[in-house]
């Protein structure tokens, strides 16, 4: 007879099975304490193979903007140096322009500044690092401020470069200091470093996916960028890659285990970090009326077709990473859900969709935690 934990290992191993993603590890946690976990598949298959375990390291991608920026920022909210409601100009002047003089730092975190989704900031700022929120400025709105959600690589970007303006500290050392350090996350760190490869999931092949979406040629990509090997050990997004392998947007790698440490943060009496009235901020709607329900720094599951799926609780808060992790908190019931893939790895274009496989984990999840507690 299966047990609770057999369902969930059973759907993951079916998935990485069909090749939706070579590995998967997942954790299931409530009140701080880890219930269900399980590690499937292989963390890398080219050019070596090695198997997954609960220790592997995968590129959070995206889960970088809640866990790390959208963390600093809250720290700076308490400590008054940041205003929500403040324009982002007053902090970069380069924003003092006709049509972004009035976005907030509340629009960056709730994602409708306007801003567009992505763009190839290694072209536009021509390689320079120092360049790069002019070149962001620099782009048209694709909305005005505060008329609709639209999802934006470039607005935690400019969080990032926000919070090293007014910190006087790069953004990694910022992180360092005020939450690995503090948090005592021996495996969660930007730039992993060659000498711990073998315990990191692989990426794709040369940023396929990111090249085909340019207008400029590949070859005419700064050579700093151009990656034509597997992306294994190094931050798979370009704009992070090209900003050093760290920015407000993507970079972190991390466990499962230390992810859930991070995720613990944002739940009060859970966290360590902040003050316990403070995590009232990530179950808030900030985004009424619009397109999608969104917090500081996460998305609510009250959103529709969130990939928190029907069984999470609608002020749940969650995020999802573009290699195939994700994130989902229930403060209420202080439940944490973690689902680290790497979806981009040893598989041709188009990667697997696999927002579907993230709403069934969260369904035989709670489903499962439920049974383990009934009296």
């Amino acid at each position: 007879m299966s047990t609770p934990q057999d369902q969930i290992s059973s759907l993951l191993a079916e998935h990485v099975a069909t090749g939706d993603f070579p590995s998967a590890v997942y954790l299931v946690a409530e009140r701080g304490e880890v219930v269900f976990a399980d590690a499937l598949g292989f963390a890398v298959r080219e050019p070596e193979t090695v198997p997954a375990s609960l220790e592997t390291i995968y590129d959070l991608a995206s889960l970088t903007k809640p866990l790390v920026t959208g963390l600093l920022c809250a720290r700076r909210i308490e400590l008054g140096e940041l205003t929500l409601d403040s324009s982002v100009s007053h902090y970069l002047p380069e924003f003092d322009r006709t049509d972004k003089h009035m976005i907030t730092v509340r629009q960056l975190l709730t994602h409708t500044s306007g801003l567009p989704a992505w763009r190839p900031l290694y072209v536009l700022a021509e390689g320079r690092r120092d360049a790069t929120i002019a070149a962001i400025a620099n782009e048209k709105l694709a909305y005005g401020p505060g008329t609709r959600v639209l999802y934006s690589d470039l607005g935690f970007i400019t969080l990032g470069i926000l919070l090293e303006r007014m910190t006087r500290t790069n953004f990694v050392e910022l992180a360092s200091k005020e939450i690995i350090g503090p948090l005592s996350l021996s495996q969660t760190f930007f730039n992993p470093g060659i000498s711990i490869r073998n315990r990191i999931a692989a990426s794709e092949r040369g940023n396929a996916y990111e090249h085909e979406t340019l207008v400029e040629p590949k070859s005419n990509l700064p050579a700093t960028i151009r990656r034509d090997n597997v992306i294994w050990g190094e931050v798979h997004d370009g704009n992070a890659y090209f900003l050093g392998g760290a920015a407000g947007h993507a970079g972190l790698f991390s466990t499962a285990r230390e992810t859930l440490r991070l995720a613990q943060q944002f739940v009060a009496p859970g966290t360590q970090l902040l003050r316990p009235e403070s995590c009232a901020l990530f179950q808030t709607n900030m985004t009424d009326g619009l397109n999608e329900a969104r917090s500081l720094g996460w998305q609510l599951a009250q959103t529709k077709d969130s990939t928190a799926g029907a069984s999470l609780a609608p002020d749940s808060f969650g995020h999802t990473g573009f290699t195939g992790t994700s994130c989902w908190i229930d403060a209420g019931k202080e439940r944490a859900f973690i689902l680290l893939s790497n979806r981009t790895h040893a598989r041709s274009l188009p990667f697997a969709n696999i927002n579907s496989v993230r709403r069934q984990f969260h369904t035989l999840a709670v489903e499962a935690l439920d049974q383990v507690r009934k009296p």
